[in-house]
């Protein structure tokens, strides 16, 4: 018989409760980011039934057939690589866009939010492991270009998020976290204000993220199990 998703999410929930008491946070320091590409809505009302309101997109053309039919009180995240000719879209269907690689996209992002009138929440990627497979800032470009990207007139930068290489040993992504909170607060150092964010942690190394700081985690297959269609394992 299948484990339901309210089920699954008892499970995550619990589990982030013991990470945090572990690293000695509040586990309402934790936003549980529910990565919900190629699942129906439907499958989105059962979460939100289930009292899950936080979920992550990355495919803009899904996100636009799926959110309309979604509740309403889903709060949406993107969370892929955005292209310039996705932004209008992105501004219009998100709260945050996770995932800003460029200083071009960040320019572009906040051209749409002014002419949307309204300013848009943003996270930078971070390439934590130089891998030519994966976008993201390398650490020095970010810090060259953060005070131009802060600058933006419509976006607010709230922090980094990152993808470490794929470990089926969740201790092996720490040193990962670890670089990429470090370099939140080399960010902050450089802006003189705090960070707020840092997104890391997807299905397998949660844990561990917590742990380290992680503010958003991005789980998908283990709070909805297999995904319908195959897709390449990215954001989750």
């Amino acid at each position: 018989m299948p484990v339901s998703f309210a089920e699954n999410l008892n499970v995550i929930r619990q589990r982030i409760a013991a990470a945090c008491s572990r690293a000695g946070r509040d586990e309402s320091s934790v936003t549980l980011l529910a990565v919900s590409k190629s699942h129906p809505p439907e499958t989105i009302h059962e979460a939100v039934a289930a009292g899950q309101l936080h979920f992550g997109e990355n495919k803009i053309q899904e996100a636009k057939a799926k959110i309309p039919l979604s509740p309403g009180k889903a709060r949406w995240q993107f969370i892929g690589h955005l292209q310039s000719n996705k932004v209008r879209d992105a501004v219009e269907l998100f709260e945050m866009i996770q995932g800003v690689d460029s200083l071009a996209i960040a320019r572009e992002i906040s051209k749409r939010a002014e002419q949307a009138g309204k300013t848009v929440p943003i996270l930078l990627e971070v390439n934590v492991a130089g891998e030519a497979s994966k976008f993201g800032y390398q650490p020095p470009t970010l810090l060259a270009e953060l005070e131009a990207l802060n600058a933006l007139p419509k976006i607010e930068v709230h922090g980094l998020m990152a993808i470490p290489p794929y470990s089926p040993v969740p201790e092996k992504a720490r040193p990962y976290f670890q670089k990429l909170r470090e370099l939140k607060t080399a960010c902050e150092t450089v802006l003189g204000v705090p960070l707020p964010q840092l997104s890391m942690g997807m299905s397998g190394d949660f844990e561990v993220a917590i742990e380290e700081g992680a503010t958003i985690i991005r789980v998908g297959t283990a709070l909805f199990g297999e995904r319908i269609s195959t897709i390449a394992r990215a954001r989750d």
